[in-house]
């Protein structure tokens, strides 16, 4: 079994400062404490959590918190917790998943007050978030993965939505498309201050404006059936759209559906994108749809390591660390040049073309 004696033998260190580097319990050069983790990981190197924790008054255990989504885990959520724990692990912690319950704060007082963490990690942020400040005054060291409004002296990483939102804008304006239309995320996001649903209303109209193209939002659609049933609704008024971002997955599933009672196709009809979503889920529609991939591992990963960095003390005292990653555009199949006339003409049966 592989002890601290030999992690310090092969980091070429004291066996002290292997144990300050690993446990945290003083400040260690940076190179040193990362060649001691090096070190460790290649030796396969397990320290004992609970003496540790017993002598550094640490566990060395992460929390990270979000509302449980009503429609399950999807493989965008679990790319944020997979990237957090991959980090924190490779840096000697672990990390907690904890889903929150209707009173939030509630929740952290009681998962704080048990001691058993170090820090804790804040998702699914919205703009006027109180758990923040809640944990500000406790004491607790956190970061988020997501903002505020005002994050002030806060760590986070986001994502860049105006970045975001002009390489959108840019795709369908440089495919030919004159006038695009955005089915944010639902009514509920929106009430709630959810930051992803606000910031995105926000820069996508800013894009399209600055990009010199129609654009046509306010559809907040949270199933299919809402999603076909805006499709509808924003055709029916400009039947002059040939682009069309959405958010929501099932509403886009709605979409497409909508579209095929209409006789119609994604993208000899309609430019489809999705929004927030990974490539594996664009890929699971028919067609592969284009999509805005957001970088959710390598937030989740940021977020911790920022939360860590704090804990053993490497930024303490020193400003904010806010980052923002801009989401990747994956183009599949549902991206084309818009039809012939750029307008849906009006059919006998009161449908238009």
């Amino acid at each position: 079994m592989t002890s601290l004696r030999d992690v310090a033998a092969r980091a070429r260190v004291a066996v002290s400062t292997a144990s300050a580097a690993l446990n945290g319990t003083r400040p260690v050069a940076p190179a040193t404490r990362k060649r001691v983790e090096r070190a460790a990981a290649e030796l396969g190197y397990r320290p004992n959590l609970l003496a540790r924790g017993l002598q550094s008054k640490r566990t060395r255990i992460l929390a990270l918190l979000f509302p449980a989504p009503r429609g399950g885990f999807g493989v965008t959520d679990m790319q944020f917790a997979t990237g957090a724990a991959e980090a924190a692990a490779e840096l000697g912690y672990h990390l907690l998943l904890s889903p929150e319950s209707a009173d939030p704060i509630e929740e952290l007082r009681h998962l704080t007050g048990l001691g058993l963490v170090d820090g804790v990690l804040l998702m699914e942020v919205g703009l006027d978030d109180e758990r923040p400040a809640f944990l500000a005054r406790a004491g607790v060291p956190f970061a988020m993965i997501g903002r505020t409004r005002e994050p002030g002296v806060i760590d986070y990483a986001d994502i860049d939505f105006a970045a975001t939102a002009r390489d959108a804008v840019a795709h369908v304006a440089g495919l030919g498309h004159r006038k695009l239309a955005f089915f944010n995320l639902s009514e509920d996001a929106h009430t709630a201050g959810y930051g992803p649903a606000i910031r995105a209303a926000r820069e996508f109209a800013l894009a399209a404006a600055e990009t010199g193209i129609g654009y046509v939002d306010g559809f907040r659609p949270a199933s299919a059936e809402e999603g076909g049933r805006a499709l509808e609704a924003l055709l029916d008024v400009h039947p002059d759209v040939t682009a069309l971002a959405v958010m929501d997955d099932h509403a886009a599933v709605g979409v497409l559906a909508a579209l095929a009672r209409r006789g119609r196709s994604v993208p000899g009809d309609l430019t489809l994108l999705l929004v927030l979503s990974s490539a594996r889920v664009a890929e699971m529609f028919h067609p592969r749809l284009t999509t805005l991939e957001p970088p959710s591992a390598e937030l989740g990963r940021l977020g911790a390591r920022m939360l860590i960095d704090r804990l053993q003390g490497e930024s303490r005292g020193g400003p904010p660390r806010q980052r923002l990653v801009a989401c990747r555009l994956v183009v599949g199949d549902s991206s084309a040049p818009p039809r012939e006339g750029g307008t849906w003409r009006q059919e006998s049966s009161g449908r238009t073309r």
